[in-house]
């Protein structure tokens, strides 16, 4: 029996990650209070209802307190448990809020809207370590959508590797484990025939190939990340995100995701993620 809960700071994208789960076939709860997980639990295991996804109420008391004890006890019954945990930058979070014009669900004459974000983050404190953290400030909702499938698709109880780029002018990605920074490499974007290409192109692809830097760069963070592996699944850890960064997300950082993720397909459950490449003509998570 398959549990897949879901918590996160408002306007992160649960209601879009609780829509895709169902399309798969999942029977899905939203705003469920964690003292009542055990009961519906119960009930779904009689109903034989073998895929299930939750989204947790963090609004009403005592919030999220008893987690992770519901989560041992699920186990314990037989349930195999995946917690992904949606996060966003607070700039994002206010943005998206000021342009839906909703009300933040713990904003009020005392709280500002920041405060309000901030507020909630701290009743969530006790549960992100618990979890799978995932950075949606800079997905379409479509992204997101697809994103859930792959999450979803892989098999739990195995450590699965997520490589991710994203580009330095738009912040750190806030779910990375390990952050590597391949700016210092010749950067295709100063070319005029790559410039408007992405480091899946043949031509960029070429370029950097024929850069000494590259490889020596692929060659450090492949040996570091294929190192302390075995250290991170002997942790218990279910998945690694290991974020490479250069200055815009579209050509070095791309490229190294790219040729690390085939590297390493043959022996883990490997992910990608463009942050900046995938879906830029899309609309951003409302």
């Amino acid at each position: 029996m398959d549990l897949l809960l879901i918590a996160g700071v408002s306007g992160s994208g649960k209601s879009v990650a609780i829509a895709a789960v169902e399309d798969t076939g999942y029977y899905g709860v939203s705003n469920l209070p964690v003292p009542q997980l055990a009961g519906l639990l119960a009930h779904l295991k009689t109903a034989r209802q073998e895929h299930v996804a939750i989204v947790l109420d963090v609004k009403t008391e005592p919030g999220v307190a008893g987690i992770a004890e519901a989560i041992e006890a699920a186990r314990g019954d037989g349930w195999t448990v995946r917690f992904l945990y949606l996060d966003a930058k607070t700039d994002t979070l206010v943005k998206r809020f000021s342009e839906t014009r909703r009300r933040h669900p713990f904003s009020n004459h005392q709280r500002t809207l920041t405060e309000a974000i901030e507020f909630e983050r701290e009743r969530l404190a006790d549960a992100r370590p618990l979890g799978y953290c995932f950075d949606t400030s800079d997905l379409s909702a479509a992204a997101l959508r697809r994103w859930i499938k792959d999450f979803i698709s892989v098999d739990p109880s195995k450590l699965t590797l997520l490589f991710q780029s994203f580009g330095y002018k738009h912040g750190v990605p806030l779910d990375a484990d390990l952050v590597f920074d391949v700016r210092c490499l010749p950067n295709p974007h100063y070319e005029p025939e790559l410039a408007a290409k992405s480091g899946v192109d043949p031509d960029v692809i070429d370029y950097l190939q024929r850069q000494p830097e590259s490889e020596r760069m692929y060659s450090d963070i492949y040996h570091f990340v294929a190192s302390w592996l075995p250290d991170y699944a002997r942790d218990n850890r279910n998945y690694l995100t290991v974020a490479i960064g250069c200055t815009g997300g579209r050509h070095r950082s791309v490229y190294l995701v790219e040729r690390l993720a085939k590297a390493f397909a043959g022996r883990y459950q490997v992910l990608t993620r463009h942050r900046e490449f995938d879906d830029l003509t899309e609309s951003r998570l409302p």
